[in-house]
């Protein structure tokens, strides 16, 4: 966790990673330092996020980085299957880097079409 990082950012169970505009890693909460941890948890803070992804996502989050968008979708591993979030933040109304949201989905979870 890094010290500027609200209490409930930290502690929320859900991977939180940001970036700046260049794609270095600003802040991780305390669950994407362990999402992260056999590439190094928190050692990846003022790394670029680029060089954690393969070519295909790479090009994905630098065009994130380049042009505000979003990148959702799941994926499953070890028959765990997670939400991955990835969008652009903003301040003063200009982007500011990135955000990652990785959300672990349970297995028996409801969906409701309203």
């Amino acid at each position: 966790m890094t010290p500027s990082m609200p209490d409930w950012v930290a502690r929320f169970p859900g991977s939180v990673t940001v970036s700046d505009a260049e794609g270095v890693v600003l802040y991780m909460n305390d669950a994407a330092a362990e999402h992260y941890a056999s590439f190094g948890g928190l050692n990846l803070l003022g790394t670029n996020m680029l060089g954690c992804h393969p070519e295909q996502a790479r090009a994905k989050v630098a065009g994130m980085l380049r042009a505000p968008g979003s990148n959702v979708y799941t994926i499953e591993k070890n028959g765990a299957r997670s939400l991955v979030y990835q969008t652009t933040w903003f301040a003063s109304g200009e982007p500011a880097g990135l955000v990652e949201l990785i959300l672990d989905l349970p297995g028996d979870m409801p969906h409701f079409a309203r």
